[in-house]
């Protein structure tokens, strides 16, 4: 027997199929096998159809179905990941009214900053854990003001996920990790934050119906089944946002595990029991097992100037691979030679308070330095900027116990990992996992032990540890010459 699972992220959907009984992976796949397109109308706007989601999901399962060659009767439940704060508005025949408004458009910017500065920072801080920001409340409150004969016509709002389990299963339903990532869920009061669609004058019956995570969320109906391939009658047992989903497929789940992500952009997701925060820098979501006996919540760190600056380097000094350059770099001391490089080119970083600030290489020496030193100034300015995002974690009361990360870009150099794990002091367990791995293996946990779930991914997927050094000088002086000319940035800006 099987379970299949779905990642839909702004790129590509993502399918994988596990074996029930043991979590092995039999086959991952994505669709298209270019990207999707992101509908950019204006600066700052990013929007997706919908229903070219659905259509990459259909096709992934037939192709996952057919080259694993396994007979789609044994499949026996569906897990649901998806790319998180996105909006998605259906009419009373269920069909989407407008494109998605997905994760990075920031049209609601100013939205959420007004809500925030009316509401108050203490009431959002006490019953969101978060500034209203331009999540997915803001950006249906811009909908009711720029397209007031749109928002008319909605019957329910909802995330990407649940748009993916309407078109499975017929039926408009949400989550509580849903609604927290929309800065739609009291955590206070354990219910809908009606409060917040009220002052934005959004009429709360739009709402979803809410299901739990790890029980039945609704079974395929026979126009989802005719559609995606999958047998009718099974359920969606799962679902979830990326980076929540992304910490359950790393086997965070507890407080004091963290997972790490080191991609295009990074992110440190740590779990917590404590329904309090204080910092607008960091994030708190439901997590995928938050139950309100055992809160548990989803500390979020970003720092969108991550992987893309390593990539920058590649593709502008020759095009080397990224192994060349991590051998060149190992030739480096620590600290290389005095080169700092301030990582921040992607855009504004949600822990410098939505400053952008941008990438800046300070104390080139013309003479002496060489590629081999931006390389490992880059990898080093990178795992500084993840160790002062700990930091700012830290400052909001998240306790770190382990940290655990995929087999990505950035976490296969020593020189990123070893730094990070140095500085922070404490190991980083390595594991060659996905997103839709993760979802379809949730599925599996619809009988709530956890242990077996946790064994599962151990035994299948851990790659290494890294583990602090114990000679730790150089690095700690590298890192403060490293917030040195951070702070010179930041007050020049």
């Amino acid at each position: 027997m099987y379970y299949i699972g779905y990642d839909i992220g702004s790129s590509s959907v993502k399918a994988a199929i596990v074996e029930a009984e043991t979590g092995k992976k039999v086959i991952v796949l994505n669709e298209p096998q270019n990207e999707m397109e992101i509908v950019s109308l204006h600066a700052d706007w990013a929007e997706q159809d919908p229903e070219m989601w659905w259509q990459y999901i259909c096709t992934a399962t037939k192709r996952a179905v057919k080259e694993s060659n396994i007979d789609p009767s044994k499949i026996q439940g569906v897990g649901i990941s998806y790319q998180m704060h996105g909006l998605v508005i259906v009419d009373q025949d269920k069909n989407a009214l407008r494109n998605s408004i997905i994760w990075c458009d920031s049209r609601a910017v100013e939205i959420g900053n007004k809500a925030y500065a009316e509401i108050g920072q203490e009431k959002c801080m006490e019953h969101l854990l978060n500034s209203p920001g331009n999540f997915t409340a803001s950006k249906l409150k811009w909908v009711k003001e720029n397209e007031p004969e749109v928002y008319n016509k909605i019957y329910k709002y909802m995330l990407p996920g649940d748009y993916i389990a309407l078109k499975l299963t017929g039926e408009v339903t949400t989550t509580k990790n849903g609604l927290s990532e929309g800065m739609l869920w009291d955590y206070k009061e354990n219910k809908v934050a009606d409060w917040l669609l009220e002052y934005y004058g959004i009429d709360t019956s739009l709402t979803p119906n809410i299901v739990e995570n790890f029980t039945n969320q609704g079974v395929i109906n026979e126009k989802g089944a005719q559609e995606s391939g999958l047998p009718a009658g099974i359920p969606i047992v799962y679902r979830a946002g990326d980076q929540p989903n992304n910490a359950l497929a790393l086997n965070v789940l507890h407080p004091g595990e963290v997972a790490a992500t080191g991609g295009t952009s990074g992110v440190f997701y740590a779990v917590s029991d404590a329904t309090s925060g204080k910092s607008t820098r960091v994030n708190n979501f439901v997590h995928v097992n938050y139950e309100l006996e055992t809160p548990r919540v989803g500390k979020l760190l970003n720092i969108n100037g991550a992987g893309i600056q390593y990539r920058w380097l590649r593709n502008n000094m020759g095009n080397e691979s990224y192994e060349a350059m991590n051998e060149k770099a190992s030739e480096i001391e620590i600290g290389s030679e005095g080169v700092v490089v301030i990582p921040f080119g992607n855009g504004a970083e949600r822990m410098f308070n939505n400053k952008n600030i941008g990438t800046h290489f300070l104390n080139l020496n013309l003479n002496i330095h060489n590629s081999a030193h931006l390389f490992r100034a880059s990898l080093e300015g990178i795992a500084f900027s993840f160790v002062y995002g700990m930091e700012c974690l830290k400052d909001d009361n998240a306790v770190i116990n382990i940290i655990r990360a995929g087999n990505d870009n950035l976490f296969r150099s020593e020189i990123f990992s070893n730094t990070v794990a140095t500085l922070i002091g404490h190991e980083i367990e390595i594991y060659n996992t996905t997103g839709a791995v993760g979802a379809a293996r949730a599925v599996g946990l619809k009988d709530g032990d956890y242990d077996k779930f946790s064994s599962g991914i151990t035994t299948n997927d851990h790659v290494m540890t890294f583990l602090p050094l114990k000679n730790k000088e150089e690095y700690v002086k590298a890192y403060q010459k490293w917030k040195q000319g951070l702070e010179l940035v930041l007050t020049n800006k």
